[in-house]
């Protein structure tokens, strides 16, 4: 099956957030929700880390061609990013401690599957 590159970047994109999820709970994390949307953007994982409450953005890149996947966590996506977790504090509160890391998934689609590199976590990657 042949895919547009729009599709194969969703595709990949998907693969990299389940294995985002699978490398969190290797390392002791609860998911609790995935791909939350608001108007003000989405959250990939939102996971808890002990008695932390983690936002998770999920970056998947093939190579470092361009940056690295953390790289392309910009200022607005930070904020949309903030803006989203402040909803869903709304929404759900907790007296858990708050955190924002980013994951990074290196990747690439081979023949119609998913081949993982690897996957970096930056603990604390950003703050309100």
């Amino acid at each position: 099956m042949i895919f547009g590159r729009g599709m194969k970047n969703k595709i990949v994109g998907s693969c990299g957030e389940d294995a985002a999820c699978e490398y969190l709970k290797a390392h002791g994390c609860e998911i609790v929700e995935r791909n939350m949307r608001t108007r003000c953007g989405e959250i990939d994982i939102i996971a808890r880390d002990g008695g932390c409450l983690v936002f998770v953005e999920v970056k998947t890149r093939g190579s470092d061609s361009f940056g690295t996947p953390a790289e392309a966590v910009t200022y607005y996506k930070r904020r949309n990013i903030i803006r989203a977790a402040e909803l869903y504090l709304m929404k759900n509160p907790t007296d858990s401690d708050i955190r924002f890391d980013v994951v990074e998934v290196y990747g690439r689609s081979v023949d119609g599957g998913f081949w993982l590199e690897n996957v970096n976590r930056i603990v604390g990657a950003f703050e309100v």
